[in-house]
């Protein structure tokens, strides 16, 4: 966090959060302004979400990047507990809740922060997914075995397993090891994803809108999709400066913003389909008004493990590439 691009960074957009929330404060106090009140309100608890976020994010860079892990192993805790208690447990579940909470969600990112991609990279996606079906069928209980099976490995794929590979961006060997790049590229991913979901929702509200699954997301529309996903492509082309992808110009930046933006997507919509099949409106109530942890982050699920593979690869590549 010492580098002049890393403070650069964090410090511009801290500057933009204060402008928007400056912003908000105005048009909420100017009810003549024309604007849906509703839609001010959103992007009203947005704003602040984005806050405490941002604050713990770059909170953690300063302390170090143990603390970036922990960061995200908590929150990953917290998301995987309201995910659970969406939908009904029977006792036979709980002592293969109790090694998923208490050992493999902390293993997994005790891994990522020790660097070991060999292990944690198929933990869960075997090892965990096998020991849960056989923990449940031990407990002598086969009333919806298969139903409680999948909801318990589904909560530990996306809330543990595709979380933790956000932290896992600290763990890539960049071109140069230049002071704060991973941090920078942490925090570059998740503006993004944060970038990326506020932007799609403005282009939703445009008139004559087409909205993709009206039973799942009335808000979420091919127009806040598609304009939504070019708007974070410019973003994050002319910040092309804040990721390793400096040899590559302008142009893989914008490229791994639209995959960022269009995997941000289908997380939000994937797990807004698991809250209409539940008949709920918000994963929790950690923050009144802002829903659970796990609304906040389902884009960042979703995007953390494809960003990551793919920087990975481009990595890889770039490095075995001769020389020019």
């Amino acid at each position: 966090m010492s580098d002049p691009k890393t403070l650069g960074l964090v410090g511009g957009v801290l500057v933009l959060l204060c402008i928007a929330t400056v912003i908000v404060q105005v048009l909420r106090k100017r009810a003549d302004s024309g604007l849906d009140t509703a839609v001010i309100e959103t992007f009203r608890r947005r704003v602040r979400s984005w806050w405490v976020l941002c604050t713990l994010l770059a909170a953690a860079f300063f302390i170090g990047s143990i603390a970036t892990v922990v960061l995200f192993g908590l929150i990953s805790f917290w998301a995987l507990r309201e995910f659970i208690t969406l939908t009904p447990t029977r006792p036979g579940d709980h002592r293969t809740l109790f090694w998923v909470f208490f050992l493999c969600t902390p293993a997994q990112f005790v891994l990522v922060g020790m660097n070991l991609y060999g292990i944690y990279s198929v933990l869960i996606p075997v090892y965990a997914f096998l020991l849960i079906p056989a923990r449940i069928a031990i407990s002598d209980d086969s009333k919806r075995f298969l139903e409680r099976t999948a909801k318990i490995q589904a909560g530990l794929l996306i809330c543990v397993y595709c979380l933790s590979y956000a932290p896992a961006l600290l763990t890539l060997k960049l071109p140069g090891d230049q002071a704060g790049a991973n941090a920078r590229l942490l925090f570059f991913f998740v503006l993004i994803v944060q970038l990326s979901d506020a932007l799609q929702y403005a282009w939703a509200q445009i008139p004559n809108k087409h909205v993709i699954a009206p039973t799942i997301s009335p808000t979420r529309t091919w127009e806040g999709l598609l304009g939504g996903t070019a708007s974070v492509t410019l973003i994050g082309a002319a910040l092309w400066w804040a990721t390793p992808f400096q040899d590559s110009a302008w142009w893989m930046a914008a490229a791994m913003s639209a995959v960022i933006s269009v995997m941000g997507f289908a997380g939000g919509f994937t797990m807004s389909a698991i809250k209409r099949d539940r008949g709920v409106k918000d994963y929790g109530t950690l923050v009144e008004g802002h829903g659970g942890v796990l609304d906040r982050i389902d884009s960042i699920c979703f995007a953390a493990p494809v960003f990551f593979h793919f920087t990975r690869f481009w990595l890889e590549v770039n490095k075995a590439a001769p020389p020019g």
